[in-house]
């Protein structure tokens, strides 16, 4: 069973199977776990944003009941510090266990009364109020006492229009991220081999590590790509109008090129080399004295075996072709001879 708003606004129920005819009775039940989820969500919100308006005079514009996380936006950015205070104040309002009660006002009356936001509504208007906290008109369900809503969390805050958005966790909620937090933080913990404290330094030990083992492998592929375009150099076919690098390689296409590019800064080469994995990783690469289009190879290659590609005429490159790589040399070396 649920229950829904309809666009005249009025209340309707949707239950299992054919829908009962007028005057009979239906069984229905509260779903409580979530239904209390959600009064602590409510009820956090209000004595939240009471929090900032009275602190800093920062007005809460909109709120949203999400599954995992609620959010408020606020009418201008506030600070880290600020946000900490309304946290530290907006708990102690919850650990006071102050009462929170329902009372029913016209729209008049209202008008007269210190609410937190003027209400856009007429006719009768429902008035949620805690204690020495907050009155405002709201339609949704709360917690009977600010103790039920266990504690008051902001999680992250973001610039939103103009403004702040807040997201905020609740009572449940904030057990359920804590015990994720501390899942996460035992398994860094664990890994790393150091205390809590320690993991954002140990984190950033190891970015530096890892930067500069980048930075060395990096000056390894490119003396290794000058080595074994050395190797392929010397290996190549000659031709009447210069020499043809055709070659498989166990590389990435970054590696593909480096090699391509480094045969092809000598004069008089053509390479075109094809990766030993499946789907194949080609790249064509020619001297600036040769007379080939590598971006019209590559073009050649794919309509042939399929994959996508391209470049200029001096370099270029293509992936996902479906073919052994001995049979797209092949087929490279037809072209080659053709051009």
């Amino acid at each position: 069973m649920d229950v829904l708003d309809d666009d005249q606004g009025g209340i309707v129920h949707v239950v299992e199977g054919p829908a009962p005819s007028v005057g009979q009775s239906i069984h229905g039940v509260i779903d409580w776990p979530r239904r209390f989820d959600h009064m602590q969500q409510h009820t956090g919100q209000h004595v939240l944003s009471a929090a900032l308006v009275r602190l800093f005079g920062v007005k809460t514009v909109s709120f949203h009941l999400g599954t995992d996380v609620s959010t408020i936006d606020l009418t201008r950015e506030v600070s880290p510090a600020e946000i900490t205070s309304a946290e530290d104040e907006a708990n102690r309002v919850v650990w006071e266990d102050r009462s929170v009660t329902i009372r029913y006002a016209s729209a008049e009356e209202a008008a007269a009364m210190p609410l937190r936001k003027e209400s856009a509504r007429s006719g009768t208007l429902r008035l949620v109020e805690i204690d020495d906290c907050d009155l405002s008109a709201c339609g949704g369900t709360h917690v009977n006492r600010t103790g039920a809503i266990g504690m008051i969390a902001v999680q992250s805050w973001e610039r939103f229009k103009g403004g702040q958005r807040l997201e905020f966790l609740c009572g449940g909620r904030v057990l359920t991220r804590f015990r994720a937090i501390r899942d996460v933080t035992a398994t860094n913990v664990r890994l790393l081999s150091v205390l809590p404290g320690e993991v954002p330094d140990a984190i950033e030990r190891l970015q530096a590590e890892v930067k500069e083992q980048k930075r060395r492998s990096t000056g390894l592929q490119s003396d290794l790509a000058r080595h074994q375009a050395l190797e392929f150099a010397e290996a190549a076919e000659t031709y009447r109008w210069g020499r043809l690098v055709l070659q498989i390689v166990d590389a990435d296409a970054q590696g593909l090129k480096s090699i391509a590019s480094a045969i092809s800064s000598r004069p008089g080469f053509v390479a075109i080399l094809v990766s030993r994995f499946s789907p194949s990783l080609v790249v064509s690469a020619r001297s600036g004295d040769v007379a080939v289009s590598c971006d019209e190879i590559i073009t050649a290659l794919t309509k042939q075996f399929g994959g996508r590609g391209g470049g200029k005429p001096d370099l270029a490159q293509g992936g996902g072709l479906n073919a052994p790589a001995e049979e797209i040399l092949a087929a490279a070396r037809r072209l080659i001879m053709q051009s």
